[in-house]
């Protein structure tokens, strides 16, 4: 039988339209962090969530899994997946030989790896999901001139967003949409070029909180990946040039 509660634990069932069958989701006991994190997403006020932590902190992991929820919860929904293709920057994806797809679907690696997670193997409804358009993925530098209208969008590796790219992402929500921001400003592959921490720390006020805009923090203490890997973000947070 399903928990009742989702904030109690991460395991539980529910439908996902247009397949009627109970997938379970499978994860692992959530922080009070975490918790509080799962209720801030699912409420209906929320329109945005900047999302900042360290390699490992589900960060990506819970915006998913919430997306998931969402989809669950009205079929109107889907949900996008954007991210920035840091080795084609100087090109432009568009120079790149292939389609949009092929180009761009080694960088939707970790979203497939956070599904695998979560879904059953073998049960088919990730590529069900995706062949009804309900899962979709775009480059960052793709979002000009669009407008987001019931959409779930996990924007992740976020540290690697410019200023402007950010803007240029933010401004596209619409109605019955909602934007998880998720970045590691330990972790940025543009250096000082990236716009994450300013953005974050720009909508990081009781203001922005009551239209809806909120930004999290997670830490060394959420990392669920490894002992191994909690140690070394803690120990990298003590490294000084």
């Amino acid at each position: 039988m399903p928990r009742k509660k989702a904030t109690k634990d991460i395991d539980e069932e529910f439908e996902i339209t247009p397949f009627k069958t109970k997938i379970v989701v499978k994860g692992k006991k959530l922080s009070d962090k975490q918790k509080v994190f799962l209720d801030l997403s699912m409420n209906p006020e929320t329109k945005i969530i900047f999302v900042s932590g360290p390699a490992g902190a589900t960060k990506t992991y819970m915006a998913v899994f919430s997306a998931l929820r969402h989809l669950q919860k009205d079929e109107s929904l889907d949900l996008l997946y954007v991210r920035t293709a840091i080795e084609s920057a100087d090109k432009g994806l568009g120079a790149l030989p292939g389609s949009l797809e092929e180009k761009f679907g080694p960088y939707m690696a970790p979203l497939e790896d956070k599904l695998d997670e979560m879904l059953p193997p073998g049960s088919g409804v990730k590529n069900e999901l995706v062949k009804h358009g309900r899962i979709q993925a775009v480059p960052i530098n793709f979002l000009r001139g669009a407008s987001w209208l019931n959409k779930i969008v996990v924007a992740d590796e976020s540290q690697n967003f410019s200023f402007k790219e950010l803007v240029t992402m933010t401004t596209r929500i619409g109605d019955n949409t909602k934007l998880f921001v998720c970045g590691d400003m330990m972790q940025s592959d543009i250096g000082s070029r990236s716009g994450f921490a300013d953005m974050f720390d720009l909508f990081n006020d009781p203001v922005s909180k009551e239209k809806g805009i909120h930004c999290f923090k997670f830490n060394e203490n959420d990392i669920f990946r490894s002992e191994i890997l909690k140690y070394i973000i803690t120990k990298l947070k003590t490294y000084k040039k």
